[in-house]
């Protein structure tokens, strides 16, 4: 009985066979395992390490650097590589010498708003937007009667006063004789030297009235007082003109034209106040406007602002440029670059 149990106990030669090589085949299936880990583990060189469906030579090579390096970035990559040589393309188009680029805008120095002197009716105007205007031409004609008046009245008073004087002389003369026959007393003879004095007095008043009128005249013809361009037409024939607003909206109003000369343009900034240790006056620069990317005006600091604005905290600047065309037209955008001290010199 025992040995039944002892023989039903015991394991075939086979089934021991199959089992010492089951355990083989996990053994050497841990070591290719551990050994592939291994393998992947150890460090190695930069140029030395293989990436899955990458090819790479036997041969160690030296890190690709500048352009190599962007060329040897997988295709995944492309548009990163097209966005870093944009940038690299945008920095290169920078002025050399360049310390800060400000954008602002083109704007006339001097805007002349010509308005009249008293108050009238626009009988005439000759211009009109665009136009080109000289210095003294005529622009605007006003309506003239009154005055026109005004200047044969004060001719009339002109020469009653001359005629007065003509009679205080006859009258002094006069006088002389008779106190040389001892005819007339001396206070005669003072009266009518005073009644000449008085006469001459009136008859340089009179001429001081016509010049008056001759200038209100004068006025009612208005003319360009600078060679420019016309901004606007602010007025128009028949109408109402006064050098003073009344106030509200119905109002004569208070000027003719704007007149600016398109040879004398500005670039107007308003300047961080980080960024106010980089400009002084007179510091050269170069402009370009915004319309026209590829063209470049000489300019350089005309104006600093004596105040800052505490809401923004910017300070207004104006570059002044140099030899501007038809290409700078005002209240168009413009880029400024401030060229720094050093390039300055080395121009020098």
């Amino acid at each position: 009985m025992n040995a039944e149990k002892l023989r039903s106990l015991q394991i075939e030669p086979e089934a021991k066979s199959r089992s010492q090589s089951v355990v083989w085949i996990i053994f050497l299936v841990v070591a290719v395992i551990s050994a592939v880990v291994g393998y992947r583990a150890w460090p190695r060189q930069e140029g030395e390490r293989r990436m899955p469906g990458v090819a790479t030579s036997s041969k160690t090579e030296k890190p690709a650097t500048g352009a190599s390096a962007a060329a040897a970035v997988s295709p995944t990559s492309s548009s990163s590589s097209n966005q870093v040589a944009s940038a690299a393309m945008g920095s290169s188009s920078q002025v050399s010498g360049s310390v800060l680029t400000v954008s602002g805008y083109i704007v006339n120095r001097e805007r002349i708003e010509i308005s009249p002197r008293f108050l009238g009716q626009v009988k005439w105007i000759g211009v009109r937007k665009g136009d080109y205007v000289t210095n003294g031409q005529v622009l605007v004609r006003l309506d003239n009667a009154e005055y026109t008046a005004r200047v044969k009245e004060a001719e009339g008073r002109l020469a009653n006063a001359r005629t007065a004087v003509e009679k205080a002389e006859i009258d002094f003369n006069r006088a002389t004789k008779l106190i040389a026959d001892k005819i007339e007393t001396q206070q005669a003879l003072d009266d009518a030297r005073i009644r000449l004095d008085s006469s001459r007095a009136s008859v340089r008043e009179a001429e001081a009235g016509l010049e008056l009128a001759k200038t209100y005249l004068d006025w009612t013809v208005i003319r360009s007082p600078i060679d420019g361009v016309v901004l606007e037409k602010l007025a128009d024939a028949s109408e109402l003109v006064t050098p003073q607003s009344f106030g509200g909206t119905r109002g004569p109003s208070t000027a003719l034209v704007a007149i600016a000369d398109p040879k004398d343009l500005q670039v107007e900034i308003d300047l961080n106040e980080a960024d106010l240790a980089k400009v002084y006056r007179n510091q050269p620069c170069k402009v370009s406007p915004e319309a026209y990317p590829d063209k470049s005006y000489d300019g350089y600091v005309a104006e600093i602002a004596p105040e800052a604005n505490r809401q923004k905290g910017t300070l207004q600047v104006k570059v002044q440029i140099r030899n501007p065309d038809e290409f700078l037209t005002p209240e168009l955008s413009a880029k400024v670059d401030f060229i720094g001290k050093q390039v300055e010199k080395g121009n020098r």
